[in-house]
């Protein structure tokens, strides 16, 4: 084993934005440490291996042993010299897993990065607090509001894993944003368990709305965007700041999970199939124009042909512009693992794949109707011949991208650009700037990626 001084940890994520922001502070800590750290190096150099995991359903948690599977055997072979496991799974499964991979040096919980960079003799850094080394793209970031969730929603482990909801002071996550400006980021994904939950634990109020202005009035943050929120007694009064303020995305990503009113009830999610639908009108009417995102879960115990027809009406009646599903995965400590799980994997398969093809046919209509429209975009990276770009109703690696021929077109990573839509599919749109630049000038953006 190496001394500290020549240690190299490789830090793996598995699973959600909020885990990569976790991994973003760890590896801000170990590197004020002295830590020689880096984020998923396609590098073979590492001597210790720190692997961040998921625990939220089957899929991901299998992808999270797996991945720690692969690692225990490069221990037990030599090829490194240090594994940690550390994030959802491991809060959830410490006890077990050391039992079943004894090759894993120590396993930490969710709220353990002090413990964990004890084990590199490096002290928790408090004054960095609010900083960390962005490993997205350097112009977008996510911006975590709150940590846990109070919600007793009869599917979701997350409680178990992360604790209860804890909001973030407004002039920390303010700070934050500033800081995040300072180094290049023009928009930011706010992420957390449950967004609309904000500002209730520390100021005895919903306080998105407040939030959402305050950040809003951050120079130089041009798109905010919202993720995670909750539909149940959704905060009405942030819709007047979206649409008031114009760097606030017209774009909300709200998991609403089913729509068959005898699933919404064993799910426990404190809201009707009706009062859904008012959520969304109202929604719709307070930001015209706006995207929405949402989430649907196949298969949930109990759920019937009638139950499933219902969430398949619903979708086509209100043709959300995004839209994911996933099936049901059976959460040992959740209340739905108490019901039977009685809807079979190939039906849970078959229903998902049903819900997405209607969803694929919706999202292909409204692309077409914006083909001839122009929208400002901001551009991500170059990719083959296309620099991708995305509009505010389009959040990264999970949305639609804008694909501009960089063969023909010249635009600079991390810029908005004004395009124009030429043809679309059902997932991606292709666009043309509505200013080329001169083609040669593309040497210069190779020397700017």
């Amino acid at each position: 084993m190496r001394t500290k001084g020549q240690d190299k940890v490789n830090l793996i994520t598995l699973g959600c934005s909020k885990n990569l922001v976790d991994s973003e502070v760890m590896l801000q800590q170990l590197r004020a440490g002295g830590v020689d750290a880096e984020h998923e190096s396609a590098e073979e150099d590492a001597n210790v291996i720190i692997v961040n995991t998921c625990g939220f359903i089957d899929r991901a948690k299998e992808e999270s042993i797996n991945t720690i599977l692969t690692w225990a055997e490069a221990r037990q072979e030599g090829a490194i010299d240090k594994l940690y496991v550390t994030g959802c799974l491991s809060q959830r499964y410490r006890e077990d897993l050391s039992k079943e991979i004894p090759e894993v040096d120590a396993w930490f919980g969710t709220l353990e990065l002090p413990s964990l960079l004890q084990r590199f003799e490096v002290d928790y850094r408090h004054e960095l607090l609010g900083t960390r080394t962005l490993t997205t793209p350097s112009h977008y970031a996510y911006l975590k509001i709150s940590e846990g969730c109070n919600r007793t929603c009869a599917f979701c482990a997350i409680p178990l894993m992360r604790g209860g909801h804890i909001s973030r002071p407004i002039e920390e996550v303010v700070a934050e944003a500033r800081s995040l400006v300072a180094q290049g980021v023009v928009e930011v994904m706010l992420i957390a368990q449950e967004l609309t939950y904000y500002g209730l634990d520390l100021y005895k109020r919903r306080a998105l709305a407040e939030l959402l202005d305050a950040l809003s009035r951050v120079e130089g943050l041009a798109w905010i965007r919202l993720h995670y929120a909750y539909p149940s007694k959704f905060p009405l009064d942030a819709l007047d700041v979206m649409a008031a303020r114009p760097n606030i995305c017209n774009y909300l990503d709200m998991p609403l999970q089913h729509a068959a009113d005898p699933v919404l009830q064993r799910m426990k999610r404190a809201i009707t199939r009706d009062e859904t639908r008012h959520l969304l009108d109202a929604i719709r009417a307070n930001v015209p124009g706006i995207a929405l995102r949402t989430t649907m879960l196949v298969g949930f115990p109990g759920e019937t042909d009638r139950d499933f027809q219902d969430l398949l009406d619903f979708v086509a009646e209100q043709r959300f512009e995004r839209l994911g599903a996933f099936p049901y995965s059976h959460e040992e400590g959740t209340s739905g693992y108490q019901l039977e799980d009685d809807v079979p994997e190939d039906v849970k398969q078959a229903r998902m794949d049903e819900l997405m093809a209607l969803q694929e046919g919706i999202s292909a209509e409204l692309n077409a109707a914006r083909v001839g429209s122009t929208e400002k975009v901001l551009v991500d990276r170059l990719e083959g011949e296309y620099f991708v770009a995305r509009t505010e109703r389009d959040s990264p690696e999970v949305d639609n991208e804008v694909l501009i021929d960089a063969r023909r077109h010249f635009l600079r990573i991390g810029d908005f650009a004004q395009v124009r839509l030429t043809k679309a599919d059902a997932f991606d749109c292709y666009a043309e700037p509505v200013e080329a630049r001169n083609p040669h000038e593309s040497a210069h953006h190779s020397a700017q990626s």
